[in-house]
């Protein structure tokens, strides 16, 4: 048994979106982060790539729900994530400028804008723990000038939504996997965000 196996089997964690056509919405969102059994399908998992990336690179395909961290010699670690729905995700290069571990959130002026009733309370940030949207771990992505996206690679307290678009913006792994990739990543690292085009990237 894998070490990303042997984790989650401890923990009861059901369905993605691969098996919620057998669970109602309502049904899903009543069980808690423990109690829900994530498909097998979205388990990580040690994978050859086409193309020889370098070491440490982050490459999220949202037509899949793949995220590849690469280990040279075409492999790569692949995780399952949920991603920004449509509208709000955002495409583009970029780099990890900062982490945070259990990182507070505060939610940006769109999304007040957007939906007042659900973030305006926040808008002076919520401190970090299992009820934060970041969830356990975050990366902070960077453009090319340093300047913080307000995007991240983060983790959520909300398994059923692993390998479906509802983010804001961001990319979310399960909690239990966040904290493996993140102890993996270095500040710099590159993140290659691909656009949503229906079709799987060929990487």
């Amino acid at each position: 048994m894998n070490k990303f196996a042997s984790g989650l089997n401890r923990r009861t964690f059901l369905a993605s979106s691969l098996a919620m056509g057998a669970l109602s919405t309502h049904a899903a969102y009543s069980l808690t982060a423990e109690e829900f059994v994530l498909n097998k399908a979205f388990l990580p998992k040690h994978v050859r790539m086409r193309a020889d990336l370098p070491a440490g690179e982050m490459h999220v395909d949202p037509n899949t729900f793949k995220l590849y961290f690469t280990l040279g010699n075409k492999r790569a670690i692949r995780y399952s994530v949920g991603v920004g729905r449509p509208g709000l995700y955002e495409s583009g290069t970029f780099t990890v400028g900062a982490k945070r571990e259990w990182p507070r959130w505060t939610p940006t002026p769109a999304m007040i804008k957007r939906d007042p009733g659900s973030y305006a309370r926040h808008k002076d940030g919520m401190p970090g723990g299992p009820n934060n949207p970041l969830g356990a771990r975050a990366m902070y992505l960077h453009d090319a000038n340093g300047r913080d996206t307000m995007l991240r690679i983060h983790g959520t307290a909300q398994p059923w939504t692993i390998g479906s678009a509802v983010s804001n913006g961001c990319a979310r792994l399960t909690n239990e996997h966040v904290v493996e990739l993140y102890d993996q990543v270095m500040i710099g690292a590159k993140v290659v965000l691909y656009e949503v085009t229906g079709k799987q990237v060929v990487i």
